[in-house]
């Protein structure tokens, strides 16, 4: 994805902004306390937990700062509800010959498959894109094999 081009739902952005302030308040809150108990168990050049404390305030820190950029620099898009065509937003159901599957059409920032959302820019994400019901998708997999769907369903 390129720098500075974030695409997302609102209920990407929602969850974005619902982890930050999570993140924000009571991660770095728990991650302080932590950080001072380690320091009262003395010297803290060999200290495990202060170590630990350190390096999971460096990731939090570190994702804060992931997700403000992705928050200033992201373009929100309102999924058509009437809307014969896969948008990003869409709930898309494909019929992949032996087996159907379902995936929402997100934005890269929000793409989580294991959840069944895929990025607009994935090989499949993109296939499908602008298509409609009963048209026939074809897609690279991750495998480098071609990927021959049918779409049957679509929601917004």
């Amino acid at each position: 994805m390129a720098d500075g081009n974030f695409i997302l739902t609102q209920e990407g952005k929602d969850k974005l902004e619902e982890e930050l302030h999570f993140l924000e308040t009571e991660k770095r809150a728990e991650i302080g306390e932590r950080i001072k108990v380690a320091r009262e168990f003395g010297d803290i050049s060999e200290n495990s937990e202060y170590d630990d404390a350190k390096n999971e305030q460096g990731m939090t820190e570190a994702r804060i700062a992931e997700i403000s950029r992705i928050l200033s620099e992201a373009t929100v898009v309102n999924t058509p509800k009437r809307s014969s065509r896969v948008n990003i937003g869409s709930t898309v159901t494909v019929d992949m010959g032996s087996n159907e599957r379902v995936f929402t059409i997100v934005g890269g920032a929000e793409s989580d498959a294991a959840a069944g959302k895929i990025s607009n820019e994935s090989p499949v994400g993109a296939a499908l894109l602008g298509h409609k019901k009963g048209d026939k998708v074809q897609a690279t997999g991750p495998t480098g094999r071609e990927i021959d769907m049918t779409i049957v369903k679509i929601e917004h």
